[in-house]
């Protein structure tokens, strides 16, 4: 497989039927929209090709897209939105792990569980936990999470978000995957909802579609891409931006491989 550095997108789409987009980092930044990754949006629409945005957001496609609709973009365009609280959303619905949980997360959260407030319940009396994300996303250390957690490490841990961490404009904020992460390590059982997983794909995949998965987080986006066997279009500037500054294109394969992983074209930023 050749890598290379494209322009554009326009260089490309002919080659595919369908294009899995991540949001944070590719068409907002937390704050404000892209303008030239909106332009892609509007580029794809008029050619009647098929996309799909795909989100590791802890919360309902229908918050996420009240959401984005407050950041203007047009609701033509998001038809076809997966988060990775929807995902989750299912097990909640068929207690597939109890029906008691922890809800260990921010407020703004609290769509996700919206009709089962019934089985929220105290840490020492719950099934399994529910992380969507740290109770304050401003704090820099996990070290409360660690000692709130060490003495339940016998319970499974359902992750709504495996994301890290994200970009809130220009300032960088802890994940759900970051204290699953650190339960896992203190020898805790983990279940992920959402990118790299198969299940969040399978919402929108359709047989014999040549799909460009695109996104800027090398162990979800492009992880995820190479299991489920699609082409890649990787965003230097996102959240890796610190490991392509100041190295040559031909070296940009090098820092893919330490995570395991593979892509097909880079961007800076997305852009038609």
């Amino acid at each position: 497989m050749k890598t290379k550095l494209i322009k554009g997108l326009r260089e490309v789409h002919s080659k595919y039927d369908a294009f899995f987009i991540d949001l944070w980092g590719v068409i907002h930044n937390g704050i404000q929209t892209y303008p030239e990754a909106i332009d892609v949006l509007e580029n794809l629409n008029k050619l009647n090709k098929r996309f799909v945005l795909i989100s590791n957001a802890p919360r309902p496609s229908k918050s996420v897209e009240k959401y984005l609709i407050k950041l203007k973009i047009d609701k033509i365009f998001l038809n076809n939105l997966i988060t990775s609280g929807e995902a989750a959303l299912q097990s909640l619905k068929n207690n597939t792990y109890g029906e008691k949980f922890y809800h260990l997360g921010p407020k703004r959260d609290e769509d996700l569980i919206r009709g089962f407030e019934k089985n929220k319940t105290s840490l020492d009396k719950c099934d399994f936990i529910l992380c969507t994300g740290l109770f304050d996303d401003e704090t820099n250390s996990l070290h409360y999470y660690e000692n709130l957690l060490k003495k339940n490490i016998n319970l499974k841990m359902l992750c709504t978000n495996p994301d890290l961490v994200v970009h809130r404009g220009t300032q960088i904020e802890y994940c759900a995957g970051s204290i699953a992460a650190l339960f896992e390590k203190m020898g805790g059982e983990v279940i992920y909802f959402g990118k790299p997983y198969p299940e969040i794909y399978n919402f929108f995949i359709k047989k014999n579609e040549r799909v460009l998965a695109i996104g800027d987080n090398i162990k979800t986006d492009i992880v995820g891409a190479n299991t489920m066997k699609f082409d890649s279009l990787f965003i230097t500037g996102g959240i890796h931006k610190k490991e392509f500054l100041n190295i040559p294109v031909e070296n940009y394969d090098k820092v893919l491989s330490k995570y395991k992983s593979k892509t097909n074209y880079y961007q800076e930023k997305l852009n038609w």
